[in-house]
């Protein structure tokens, strides 16, 4: 059982890593984004006030995701757990070591990756006509970076600081097989 987090910015190829690590590892991948994308479906006050911010680019509230984030981790405690796209505040990442702690887990490694932002707005566009995903225009991008830079950039930082034994920097810049190779040798160091 491993429990693990992604960072880097929006189109760094988070998701996908996580992704590729949690079927190889059968471990429970949680994406935030993911999470959302099917709450929106459900057509609720709650769905409606989400798709809005999320289409501005701006993040959603923190106590929306944690309530989110601790049940999904309450579920997959047993089997461990791959976090992608959370936490992305410093609030978020103080509910998360709370959380931890209270149910006796710990975080076994830390990835961030990343990547130019010249090749995130490419990656982003892809990602945009490939998917179908109304928040992937240029103007959302530049927002969610931007976000990004201003607080998961911190959060992300602070674990680098506090956990420097488990935090690794993956270069973004290469080839999906390579980065999931990398990404696989440390994990198997455990």
């Amino acid at each position: 059982m491993l429990n693990i987090i992604f960072f880097g910015p929006p189109g760094a190829g988070k998701g996908t890593q996580a992704k590729l690590l949690g079927e190889k590892f059968q471990i429970p991948h949680l994406s935030t984004g993911d999470i959302l994308r099917l709450k929106i479906e459900s057509q609720d006050q709650t769905s409606i006030e989400i798709k809005k911010i999320i289409a501005s680019g701006k993040l959603v509230p923190d106590t929306i995701l944690n309530q989110i984030v601790s049940e999904r981790l309450i579920d997959n405690k047993l089997k461990g757990f791959i976090l992608d796209g959370y936490p992305r505040t410093i609030d978020q990442s103080d509910f998360l070591d709370n959380f931890l702690i209270k149910n006796n887990l710990k975080i076994d490694f830390i990835f961030s990756i990343d990547v130019n932002f010249e090749k995130l707005q490419k990656r982003i566009v892809n990602r945009a006509k490939e998917e179908n995903r109304e928040d992937d225009s240029i103007n959302i991008i530049k927002v969610r970076y931007n976000e990004y830079l201003k607080t998961t950039r911190l959060v992300s930082n602070k674990y680098k600081a506090n956990l420097s034994k488990i935090f690794n920097e993956i270069d973004g810049d290469q080839e999906i097989d390579q980065i999931q190779s990398q990404i696989t040798k440390i994990c198997q160091k455990s």
